[in-house]
């Protein structure tokens, strides 16, 4: 059966018996959140800046969309002071079922809450969000159609005038051959985030690429196993594409953001205190146990914030109503 790559994605990670209903995502791939606790502790020290931000509110959100297993969520309630975590309203969004011995205190949800005050993060989520794929011809873009049986390809039609318009603004295709990923369901589904937050943050964290380098053939993957493997829609794999959190960053502007950041993964740890530092030397003699556990935590600070790998990752950081109005402010960082 032949489908354009956003129907067959769908239907290979959501549809009935799809990958994400039925599998969880440690089995497949290492995450930011799978790779440590430091990475909630990092979400904690975030989340509490929000707090201050919003002045301590009587009820503060964390919204973590696309939770998985709910591993982020826990960590950030074990590791909260008591008078925060009684302030906690915490919801995890995930189209999986609920996780058996989550704690009773975590709402799970398929459908992202409305009225959010406090802090809303996507941590790899907006990349497995599915998106048609184009290849430029002579006579201009076309759909890439994929058999979900074998994964082959073949070009099907033009693509539409909306979507034509986002290659053209946010992935202009240099030459014949060459491949957009389509974000505008990623931009719209980063819009419903930001218009469902009433006041503080939302951060989307994920593999990213910007409109001045775009890959010339997309990135296209597949996951299995913790290996890498040929992105076939049949249900057996996840299938993901990096995402142009510009893009994102311009939907959520348009949905009511007041200021947007967009930044990496490594900068923003380290501004939250994941340096990667070892201990000193001397704490060996001290306090060995003491030095083989801070050593260790040294190292999974260091996984995090390695540039080459999950350091590597973008930041966008966006924020409604809590600070001064006027035009949105973009830093890039």
């Amino acid at each position: 059966m032949w489908l354009t790559w956003r129907v067959a994605t769908r239907n290979a990670l959501y549809g009935e018996g799809g990958f994400y209903l039925r599998e969880r995502p440690s089995g497949h791939f290492r995450t930011s959140v799978a790779a440590s606790p430091v990475f909630a502790e990092a979400v904690l020290a975030l989340l509490t800046e929000v707090d201050a931000e919003l002045k301590t509110p009587p009820i503060l959100d964390l919204v973590d969309l696309g939770a998985g297993e709910g591993i982020l969520v826990s960590h950030v309630l074990d590791a909260a002071e008591p008078a925060l975590r009684d302030r906690l309203r915490v919801t995890a969004v995930d189209l999986s079922p609920r996780p058996a011995g989550l704690d009773e205190s975590i709402t799970w949800t398929t459908a992202i809450p409305s009225g959010i005050t406090g802090l809303a993060i996507a941590n790899e989520w907006l990349d497995n969000i599915p998106v048609d794929v184009a290849e430029q011809t002579p006579d201009g873009p076309r759909l890439v159609m994929v058999d979900v049986r074998t994964g082959a390809e073949r070009l099907g039609e033009p693509v539409g005038a909306a979507d034509r318009e986002w290659i053209d603004r946010w992935w202009p295709l240099s030459c014949v051959g060459s491949r957009a990923e389509i974000g505008r369901p990623r931009d719209a589904s980063w819009a419903a985030v930001m218009r469902r937050l009433a006041r503080g943050r939302a951060v989307a964290v994920d593999y990213a690429h910007p409109v001045d380098n775009r890959p010339a053939h997309g990135t296209l993957t597949g996951y299995r196993d913790g290996s890498v493997v040929t992105p076939i829609p049949d249900g057996t794999c996840d299938i993901t594409a990096h995402v142009a959190l510009d893009a994102c960053a311009a939907a959520g502007e348009r949905a009511g953001a007041i200021s947007t950041a967009l930044s990496t993964q490594r900068d923003e740890l380290r501004s939250l205190g994941v340096t990667g530092a070892r201990p000193p030397l001397d704490l060996a003699e001290r306090d060995p146990r003491g030095y083989l556990r801070a050593l260790a935590r040294a190292s999974e600070e260091a996984e995090l914030i390695d540039p080459r790998g999950l350091g590597g990752f973008g930041w966008l950081s966006q924020t409604r109503q809590t600070a001064s109005s006027g035009e949105p402010r973009r830093q890039n960082r």
